[in-house]
């Protein structure tokens, strides 16, 4: 499977309506099943090779200052929600992760404290696998797909949050008036 076939099962889970990630996510798992186990595995790699693309600290940073705090399986569910929406969404937010701040849900997240996470869009290789072989999706060596947390820089450092992602801490830390 090529990462353009990988990303197609995104686009026509999303294509011509509007959709939740839980939605894009039972789409893909439908689609998903049609194939043969071995197509699956191999969507199931790409996965985790965007997951390893995806896996950077200043996007984990900008998961951070929108939420308000992330842990590990927060990121994760974060970079769900970003790839539901489509590799140009995962492209533009690995490349600059404080272009986050020009999305019009994330600026109202601002005032609402609405949360961004998809934990069921990182599961469709292992639900469509079950779906159509009735067994788990084998469980092979997966890459590392974020940083460790005792090398990420202080999230807390409002400076140093500024600095690498001034709209977001435009956004998100700034001061009440």
């Amino acid at each position: 499977m090529r990462t353009d076939d990988f990303w197609a099962v995104i686009a026509r889970a999303t294509a011509d309506r509007p959709a939740t990630p839980a939605e894009v996510a039972k789409r893909a798992v439908a689609e998903l099943a049609e194939h043969d186990p071995e197509e699956i595995v191999a969507w199931g790699r790409h996965l985790d090779k965007v997951m390893v693309a995806s896996g950077t600290e200043d996007l984990w940073a900008a998961a951070n200052v929108i939420h308000g705090g992330c842990s590990e399986e927060g990121f994760d569910a974060f970079r769900g929600w970003l790839i539901a929406h489509g590799r140009d969404a995962v492209a533009r937010s690995v490349k600059s992760p404080d272009s986050l701040a020009n999305v019009a849900v994330i600026k109202a997240a601002a005032e609402t404290g609405a949360v961004f996470e998809a934990p069921e869009v990182l599961t469709i290789a292992a639900e469509a696998y079950r779906q159509a072989t009735g067994e788990e999706l084998p469980d092979e060596d997966r890459p590392k797909t974020r940083p460790d947390v005792a090398d990420l820089w202080d999230f807390d450092d409002e400076e140093e949050m500024q600095r690498r992602l001034p709209k977001l801490s435009a956004l998100f830390l700034a001061e009440p008036e």
